[in-house]
């Protein structure tokens, strides 16, 4: 199974989602990193990821070749992460057929109640084992 982790500024939400995906009992999972930006996507290759790519196109291209995406909900948001998220990629991201497993942070004036009670590492958490249920679904 093709994952992308797509995330922006230093990586952060997209290299704690790779490092826990490694770590769990998931196994035959492709990871990429595509980050908005050099850094973002150096730190996410660094968790683990087995390729990366940076910059809109590299989003936009790999968005449709992937089976799942994965990041923070901002992905989704065009403008957001300080304006990282270009409509192209909000769009790109949108219209995948890909399953997509975004991480509910109450960040870019969006609140989505019922994710406050929860750290960003639950959140992550929760994200880790919905893939689990998606790759176990896809088996059979």
């Amino acid at each position: 199974m093709k994952i992308a982790v797509i995330d922006g500024q230093g990586g952060g939400i997209g290299k704690s989602l790779i490092e826990k995906i490694i770590k769990s009992d998931l196994r035959n999972l492709d990871i990429i990193a595509l980050g908005t930006n050099a850094l973002a996507t150096a730190g996410m290759i660094k968790a683990g990821a087995r390729t990366g790519a940076t910059g809109e196109n590299a989003i936009i291209v790999n968005a449709g070749k992937v089976d799942v995406i994965m990041g923070p909900i901002a992905i989704v948001i065009p403008n957001s992460i300080m304006g990282e998220i270009t409509q192209g990629i909000s769009l790109s991201i949108g219209n995948s057929d890909a399953m997509k497993i975004l991480i509910p942070l109450n960040r870019c004036n969006v609140e989505i109640p019922g994710t406050t009670a929860y750290t960003v590492g639950e959140l992550i958490d929760f994200a880790i084992e919905e893939l689990g249920k998606i790759q176990k679904n896809s088996s059979q």
